[in-house]
């Protein structure tokens, strides 16, 4: 149960990640903000990097800022979310060892 959820925990942040990433490389490729897919995508990676806005500031490149501080998150959120889920995996219970070589009757 715990390795399940441990799994689904790992699922989750790479969701995340991958939305940030996605994101950032649309804004970098400057990809047309109309199109909804686009639009959609930006809106959620801005709402997941919302507390790391303006950690690192470049005056003059917005695009440059952009990378830093959404890279930032994706990194956090790897980070932390890694370590939840193997602080999870690790309260799973220790199962009955199963013999690897057959008994041998003497």
């Amino acid at each position: 149960m715990a390795y399940a959820l441990a799994r689904a925990v790992r699922l989750v942040v790479g969701i995340v990640v991958l939305v940030i990433v996605v994101g950032g490389i649309l804004f970098v490729l400057s990809a047309n903000p109309a199109n909804a897919i686009v639009h959609d995508i930006h809106d959620a990676a801005s709402t997941l990097v919302g507390p790391f806005q303006n950690v690192f500031s470049i005056s003059g490149h917005p695009k440059e800022t952009l990378v830093a501080n959404w890279g930032l998150a994706a990194i956090v959120y790897l980070i932390v979310g890694g370590l939840i889920a193997t602080l999870i995996a690790r309260m799973a219970p220790r199962g009955v060892r199963r013999r690897t070589r057959p008994l041998i009757a003497r």
